[in-house]
């Protein structure tokens, strides 16, 4: 299914990589280098996003034309990352958006990461992932999914994000797990007013992690439905959830190997002293 891959663009992404060394998710967060195959954009356009947050206001998104990162220079890029090291894919714009079915830029990363022995947690809402030419060259060894829903409605899915529809999405994660990968179904985030709780029970998920949202003035303005009022916590120029609404929504959830990623320190402290199965590792992945 390899199609010929275009030379490098004037769209070209320059700053595909980089390492979180201070900051407050540079102390929380233990995948502090992060990979972006694509940047300044991303295609699922999601209304909740705090990557387009971040960038629109400042006129760097572009969600029609997402910049495409040089594979040459990743490679430049990795070949200085130490093996054993595990890289994270897909933070600021979806590595698996449609424009990976031409560039196939995140394809020859998965096997220049594999070349040299550095592992890869790749976040994404895209059913890619699972397809056959991914599941060839992914190595089960190296690789960490999270394939991220905020809703089970197809549908209701489309009103806000433009993603593979959350159907397609929780078959990749089946088909994931049953190959052998270290797989997780990311809620991501979870929302209550948009989670059918009985239906997300239903699915017998058997390995997950929740991010709760995080609002601001752009993403109130995106993304309508939801008791904003509730939100009454600030940090980091977010405003969040207070800890006991953030409980009584975990108490919803049934999976039973279930970790929160999480951005308020008081919370990341309980969730890693109270809740996390891996206190050191939020992500909670196979060793």
């Amino acid at each position: 299914m390899d199609q010929a891959r275009p030379g490098a663009t004037s769209s070209e992404y320059k700053s595909f990589y980089k390492e979180l060394n201070k900051g407050n998710e540079s102390e929380k967060c233990r995948y502090n280098k992060r990979l972006d195959t694509y940047g300044c954009g991303c295609q699922h356009d999601c209304r909740y996003c705090y990557a387009k947050s971040l960038l629109h206001f400042r006129g760097l998104w572009d969600a029609a034309q997402p910049h495409v990162a040089d594979i040459k220079k990743i490679e430049k890029v990795i070949r200085k990352i130490p093996a054993g090291t595990v890289v994270r894919m897909g933070g600021m714009s979806d590595c698996f958006q449609p424009l990976e079915l031409t560039k196939r830029v995140t394809l020859d990363t998965i096997r220049l990461l594999n070349h040299y022995g550095i592992g890869y947690l790749i976040v994404t809402k895209s059913h890619l992932v699972a397809y056959k030419e991914y599941l060839d060259a992914m190595d089960t060894a190296l690789s960490h999914i999270q394939i991220t829903v905020t809703c089970l409605d197809d549908d209701k899915s489309l009103c806000y994000e433009k993603a593979s529809v959350p159907g397609k999405r929780i078959l990749a994660y089946k088909a994931l797990r049953e190959k052998g990968y270290d797989a997780s179904v990311r809620l991501s985030p979870i929302i209550e007013e948009y989670m059918d709780f009985e239906r997300l029970s239903r699915l017998e998920i058997d390995k997950g992690i929740v991010e709760f949202l995080r609002v601001n003035t752009w993403i109130k303005q995106w993304f309508p439905g939801v008791d904003y009022s509730k939100y009454t916590l600030r940090q980091s120029n977010y405003y969040h959830l207070p800890l006991e609404e953030k409980l009584r929504i975990l108490s919803k959830i049934d999976i039973k190997n279930l970790s929160v990623c999480e951005d308020v320190t008081e919370h990341y402290t309980y969730w890693k002293e109270h809740f996390n199965p891996n206190p050191s590792d939020c992500c909670n992945l196979r060793r």
